[in-house]
């Protein structure tokens, strides 16, 4: 997806593999041009960015939703069967296995034979109420703080920011509760969102993303877990999963 701000464009990958409903129901928002001229509703400080219809609330203000659905069942994990999972050796406190899978910070249990995203620093997900299934994907949020793993497996994580977090971390915290805006004016409107699929080749973002699954990643985090740089005194000889860096870099012309 490109999020296009006024100070420049959001790109963010979804994650098909862990919700595809949700990733699915995106899309043909995203395709009605349903985000256009919505606006990002709150920011928490040390938590969230979140976007969305300002006017949701109200039937006869809202969106419409068009094609897409109004609520999907509840993707808050998945099988793991069959998945791309490429562990840490460190383990974790809030999961019996944490690792990566395709490139997004992932856990799992073998004991249920489920896997999840974990809400690490730039991972997208769709707000809901207190229903499971009342989430839809028209309403965004990003992690913007320290890593809200208990949300894991409590929401429907879709994505996550590869470019352009700097636009959504560094926005002026909310003052209300929660971190939403109190006035329409000092929320920051959403010029456009489009697919990359649907945007002229020459206008695209060309971005490269380092797997996870890869004998290069493997060997950074192996760096990161005990640092040789001159300054590092004590390497921890960890890291945590949400500590891992996912590299993204623009392509070599």
């Amino acid at each position: 997806l490109y999020m296009e701000l006024p100070g420049g464009r959001v790109v963010i990958e979804l994650a098909v593999a862990f919700a595809p409903l949700h990733a699915a129901n995106i899309r043909t928002l995203v395709r009605q041009k349903y985000f256009d001229g919505l606006a990002v509703l709150r920011v928490q400080d040390n938590f969230v960015t979140q976007w969305g219809d300002p006017n949701g609330e109200d039937a006869s203000k809202a969106h419409p939703f068009g094609e897409a659905r109004q609520s999907l069942p509840a993707e808050f994990s998945r099988a793991s069967a069959g998945l791309e999972f490429t562990p840490l050796a460190d383990g974790d406190v809030y999961a019996p296995e944490v690792g990566f899978s395709n490139g997004f910070p992932a856990a799992r249990d073998p004991k249920s034979g489920q896997a999840w995203l974990a809400h690490c620093y730039g991972m997208v997900g769709a707000g809901r109420g207190n229903e499971a299934e009342s989430g839809s994907g028209a309403e965004l949020y990003v992690v913007i703080g320290h890593a809200p793993r208990q949300l894991d497996r409590n929401i429907a994580t879709v994505g996550r920011v590869i470019k352009g977090i700097e636009l959504l971390a560094a926005l002026p915290r909310g003052t209300g509760a929660a971190g939403f805006y109190e006035k329409p004016e000092q929320m920051l409107p959403i010029r456009s969102v489009r697919l990359a699929a649907d945007v002229p080749a020459a206008e695209r973002s060309a971005l490269e993303i380092l797997r996870t699954g890869t004998a290069t990643f493997a060997a950074l985090v192996e760096s990161r877990r005990n640092r040789s740089d001159d300054w590092y005194l004590a390497p921890a000889g960890k890291i945590d999963l949400c500590n891992v860096p996912l590299p993204v870099r623009e392509q070599p012309k």
